[in-house]
């Protein structure tokens, strides 16, 4: 891979990762919000109920928290490790489908900031399994 695909590839996830970083900042807030959501459009969108659900919390943690952190690790370990970066997107693309599918299926209800989150990371993963393929790529013709 040459190093300008690489550091274009690495700006690419990095910039993915503070939007995520972002997203998941606001669905946390939202996670300690006690006051009506600013997201809460209709009966299927309401981020207030998604964040206030039992879901919304893994071992006591707040999964938006998660996300955040999630979101920095793969930001610092863009650029140097392709293969481990691609695999913890792979994670958190998982992990966010499987959130996504709760939403669906056990809330009824859509938040915006984390559908917006599962656009993020399966773009990130994409462009993660991309860098991963190059530098493989590159790593056997030298």
């Amino acid at each position: 891979m040459t190093s300008a695909i690489k550091a274009t590839l690495t700006a690419v996830i990095v910039v993915l990762c503070l939007a995520g970083v972002i997203v998941s900042g606001l669905a946390l807030g939202e996670h300690y919000n006690t006051r009506p959501s600013p997201c809460s459009i209709n009966d299927k969108w309401d981020c207030g109920i998604v964040n206030h659900s039992p879901y919304a919390t893994l071992g006591g943690v707040p999964v938006a928290l998660v996300g955040s952190v999630g979101y920095a690790l793969l930001a610092a370990f863009a650029g140097r490790l392709p293969r481990t970066t691609a695999l913890m997107a792979l994670i958190g693309l998982l992990f966010s489908l499987r959130l996504t599918w709760i939403e669906w299926k056990k809330l009824g209800v859509w938040c915006i900031y984390c559908v917006t989150s599962q656009g993020i990371i399966a773009t990130l993963f994409v462009v993660a399994i991309l860098s991963a393929v190059l530098a493989r790529r590159r790593a056997r013709s030298d």
